[in-house]
């Protein structure tokens, strides 16, 4: 007999192992539904469906490994310049009426304000930002003024998570009387793997409190946009075109320009994603390539760390993902059905609070791109990018460097370079209270190029910051910037010396 090959013999043995963990992971699924509420089954039967695909993708290996000499920067085919998209005519308010009535947005609210110190009861999008109003009531104030200068109806569509959703519902109570109607809709929640079997160690659907449950992503929009029914009550309403951002990015507004691009191309262009120069704050932020003759999203988490200080390189990628989307909606639909909306898996190890260690398998929205014929990037101005992750990007939004009117947050004209200052603020920051407590008010920052704060530092009313302004209070000290001070290239240390910089 003629012996079996060694190599053959393993890969035999490792696909029966992985047969078996897929058969004891469907049964296992099965059981959590069957004891699911009867009125929650049918959802939470499709969420694990969608899991179960999703776990078989990663075991299974069909998220190819990425051969990084296969990578290519976009070519001019798959980046536009958006001065080079023809400009909407702002005097034909009939034409703009008719892009503005194939439209809906969506905003990703998903997320809490963790990265500012709040804790898991407050949605991110609840944060006060500037002027007393929320992420969430800028957003409706922009589309409410779209409605009432064009006489249409664009509703606002959020995408929540168990995290979100209650405050949210709460909070949206007072914009009853609006122009604006809201639909919300919940992303999927996928069972936890335990790292040492390989299966959820959930057992039913209220098990193991929020521990045991995650949402997979962003990427997850588009099933469970799907799922929820909101999907096909757009399309019955007549929209074509969906505008995706993130809710806390306040420079993702409605573009009449690109509106009207990915309208007039019809079929053509079926997915657009909004990209910007990268500088060094976004050396980490997901870049999109050409990968073998199509457009890919790279996500950080997918790079090998021997290639980790490549894709860092400015010079290299040039340009990253902002994470604003416009697709068309029954092209989302269709590949929806049929169920040939692929998208990398990103595998997030975790370790719980009780010292479990898991593994999370998301995907993120963005890599959608690859499946959408005609797809293509357009590399906007830095303005749309506007996100509020930590206190430093508040002080920003907070400061004269920029006003709010109808919705709409724009850099002040006084600004003499169109760039935002650094800002780097240590951890007595880090907290959205103590980050108040610290201003009397906010600081002109009109002139600013950089700010580096660090230790007890507290600022008094009407203080002006200029060029470079670095602020050490040592351990144990306190430093009081007086009101009424004015601060230009200077360093300031723990013994309130003022040095010229």
């Amino acid at each position: 007999m003629t012996p079996v090959p060694a190599k053959e013999r393993d890969r035999t043995i490792s696909m029966a192992a992985e047969e078996e963990i897929m058969s004891i992971l469907k049964e296992r699924l099965k059981e959590i539904t069957n004891k699911t509420p009867l009125e929650k089954q049918e959802n939470v039967s499709r969420e694990l469906d969608n899991f179960y695909r999703l776990y078989g993708k990663w075991r299974g290996g069909i998220s190819d490994e990425l051969i990084w000499d296969k990578i290519r920067p976009l070519p001019e085919s798959m980046l536009q310049g958006y001065s080079s998209l023809k400009k909407v005519d702002e005097d034909d308010t009939e034409g703009i009426s008719k892009l503005l009535d194939k439209l809906v947005v969506l905003k990703l609210n998903g997320g809490l304000g963790t990265g500012m110190g709040l804790g898991s009861a407050c949605p991110k999008s609840l944060i006060r930002v500037r002027e007393e109003s929320t992420f969430l009531d800028i957003t409706i104030s922009q589309i409410e003024n779209l409605n009432e200068s064009y006489g249409v109806s664009v509703p606002l569509v959020l995408m929540n998570s168990l995290n979100t959703d209650s405050e949210t519902g709460h909070a949206l109570k007072k914009y009853k009387g609006s122009n604006v109607e809201v639909l919300t809709y919940l992303q999927s929640y996928y069972p936890r793997i335990d790292r040492e079997t390989l299966l959820p160690f959930v057992k039913d659907y209220n098990d193991d409190g929020n521990d045991g449950w995650y949402p997979p992503g962003h990427g997850d929009l588009y099933e469970s946009l799907y799922n929820s029914g909101v999907l096909d009550k757009l399309i019955e309403m007549g929209k074509e075109i969906i505008f995706i951002s993130n809710i806390d990015n306040l420079g993702a507004t409605v573009d009449l320009n690109i509106l009207s691009h990915i309208v007039k191309s019809g079929c053509q262009s079926q997915f657009i994603a909004e990209v910007t120069n990268k500088t060094r704050a976004d050396v980490k932020g997901g870049t999109l390539i050409d990968y073998n003759g199509c457009v890919k999203l790279l996500e950080y988490a997918q790079v090998p760390k021997e290639h980790v200080d490549d894709f860092k390189c400015v010079k290299k990628f040039k340009i990253f993902n902002t994470n604003n989307l416009w697709i068309n909606l029954k092209s989302i639909r269709e590949r929806v059905v049929q169920g040939t909306l692929e998208r990398d898996v990103i595998v997030n190890h975790k370790a719980l609070g009780d010292g479990r260690n898991v593994i999370q398998l998301e995907t993120a929205v963005g890599a959608a791109i690859k499946n959408f014929s005609g797809a293509f990037a357009i590399n906007v101005p830095r303005s749309r990018f506007l996100p509020v992750k930590h206190t430093s990007d508040l002080l920003l939004v907070m400061s004269n460097l920029y006003s709010l009117e109808e919705g709409v947050i724009a850099m002040s004209p006084d600004r003499m370079f169109p760039s935002t200052p650094l800002i780097k603020l240590g951890p007595d920051f880090k907290r959205i209270q103590d980050f108040l407590k610290r201003f009397q008010t906010i600081p002109d920052l009109l002139e600013l190029d950089h700010l580096t704060v660090t230790g007890d530092v507290h600022f008094g009313r009407d203080v002006s910051l200029r060029g470079t302004v670095i602020i050490i209070a040592n351990h144990g000290e306190r430093i009081d910037i007086p009101s009424n001070s004015l601060l230009e290239n200077k360093i300031v240390s723990g013994n309130l010396r003022i040095l010229d910089h």
